[in-house]
């Protein structure tokens, strides 16, 4: 399935900021939206902000524009204070994109859990990330399964313990 791009991706104003700052409130929705839908669709959750600026998500070669990296800097600082983004580094040059938060992905797991009537079970991360393809977490890197799982642990539905050749959870 190829990714839809939405309809202001092909607006050349589009990817220049806006002055008037309701229309940039509106702007910068789209791009988020845009990127986390991006993102999502592609399974990206680490992004280096110069490989960015020369990929489709903020350059459309078909119409020849592509997004100042001035301006990617304020679509992920706006990302950044939504919560779906984390910097890796004090020189904001690689981040963390939650395109689905934490809670949200250890909601997923513990429906998934619930209906195959593993509650009471014990798993490997490993298990969880690398087993049934049909699920929507299949593949999550470790970072984002690991946060689910504590989102999870604080909600008193799963205990993280470490074993010899890694971490296992329990869920209740």
């Amino acid at each position: 399935m190829s990714f839809e791009w939405p309809w202001q991706y092909n607006f050349p104003p589009f990817f220049t900021l806006q002055p008037n700052v309701d229309t940039r409130q509106k702007q910068l929705a789209a791009w988020c939206s845009l990127a986390l839908s991006y993102c999502r669709h592609h399974k990206l959750y680490t992004l280096d902000v110069m490989e960015a600026q020369e990929s489709p998500m903020f350059n459309n070669k078909k119409i020849e524009r592509k997004l100042s990296m001035e301006a990617i800097q304020v679509v992920f600082e706006e990302l950044r204070k939504k919560g779906n983004l984390e910097w890796l580094d004090k020189n904001k040059s690689r981040c963390l994109v939650m395109w689905r938060r934490p809670e949200e992905w250890g909601k997923l797991i513990y429906q998934w859990v619930s209906k195959t009537g593993m509650v009471n079970s014990v798993f490997t991360l490993y298990e969880l990330s690398n087993g049934d393809e049909t699920e929507e977490f299949h593949g999550l890197e470790d970072w984002m399964l690991l946060r689910s799982l504590q989102a999870l642990q604080t909600e008193g539905k799963a205990e993280l313990f470490t074993m010899d050749d890694g971490k296992g959870v329990k869920f209740f």
